[in-house]
């Protein structure tokens, strides 16, 4: 079954479409990385599958159901933006208070419960003001995992953290679609976004421009030969006609060939053309890349 289901979605603001007929689809279970440039219509898409703001036309489904079913709302847990919490309060405290507005049972079990799963079992005591930024978003998800929801929307939540930080939010959401929880996270660390991710939609002035599965963009995303020589336009030349597709990289000013290996293209050149090769690796297209590019062909 599928967490979300979209079709046809719009919201106007005045005159601006936010979002323009917009098709996604998450299954269940899935960490879908939600991507796109300042102003593409994920955050309004987010707040308008959490019922905070309401759609202009178009069909929004959760499980089946349309989202403003009560039950299928109250298993959304949301952070979008930062955590609404007392500054000069504790976390637990902050926590009780969220768990009131819930109308939860058992409040002191769950709080401990989600602090434990997002790695803040020792900060219960802490005064909010004082928590790093790190665990700040961490106690936005801990607000949002109250009540145990199968489906998490999260907006940026890893925007800002140090390395350690984002390793500790990776393997939270990894965790948590182990246990069956759907995740819809928008992020503009593609690199991060890329090691945990099962599915993607791209979108752009509120239009989906591609959805597609990890595999597929793995299928997408060739691995290449990047080769650093002296005259490389030349050599470029001269492996393409070898090994089919050669390419410059205008950023380093490496050769990348496709359809080849590092063994095949160094013995090649330095074979059967006399050229040294100072440098030879073997990489892959990114996620970032790949997003790259298809933001060039949009324009």
């Amino acid at each position: 079954m599928n967490a979300i289901e979209i079709r046809n979605l719009t919201k106007t603001f005045g005159e601006k479409r936010a979002v323009d007929g917009l098709n996604m689809t998450v299954p269940q279970g899935a960490i879908y990385g939600f991507i796109g440039e300042n102003g593409s219509g994920k955050s309004t898409t987010e707040k308008l599958i959490c019922g905070l703001i309401q759609p202009s036309g178009g069909e929004i489904k959760l499980w089946g159901k349309d989202y403003r079913d009560q039950g299928v709302r109250s298993q959304i847990g949301v952070l979008i933006e930062s955590p609404g919490c007392f500054p000069n309060t504790t976390v637990w405290n902050n926590m009780k208070l969220q768990a009131a507005n819930l109308g939860l049972k058992n409040e002191n079990e769950e709080i401990r419960r989600v602090l434990h799963l997002v790695r803040m079992d020792g900060a219960a005591g802490n005064k909010f003001k004082n928590c790093s930024l790190g665990m700040k978003q961490r106690i936005g998800i801990a607000f949002a995992l109250l009540g145990n929801p199968t489906l998490l929307v999260l907006d940026e939540p890893i925007n800002g953290l140090d390395a350690d930080g984002m390793r500790i939010m990776r393997e939270i959401l990894t965790d948590l679609s182990r246990r069956g929880t759907t995740v819809l996270i928008s992020s503009h660390i593609l690199g991060e976004l890329e090691k945990i991710a099962t599915h993607y939609a791209i979108i752009r002035g509120g239009r989906l421009l591609k959805e597609m599965t990890a595999a597929e963009l793995n299928a997408n995303c060739p691995t290449y030969v990047a080769v650093r020589v002296d005259g490389t336009e030349r050599v470029r030349t001269i492996l393409e006609r070898a090994f089919g597709r050669a390419d410059i990289d205008e950023q380093t000013g490496e050769i990348r060939v496709y359809n080849a290996n590092a063994e095949d293209v160094s013995k090649y050149l330095f074979g059967n053309c006399g050229i040294a090769v100072s440098e030879i690796r073997t990489a892959k297209i990114s996620l970032e890349e790949y997003y790259i590019d298809l933001m060039r062909e949009e324009k």
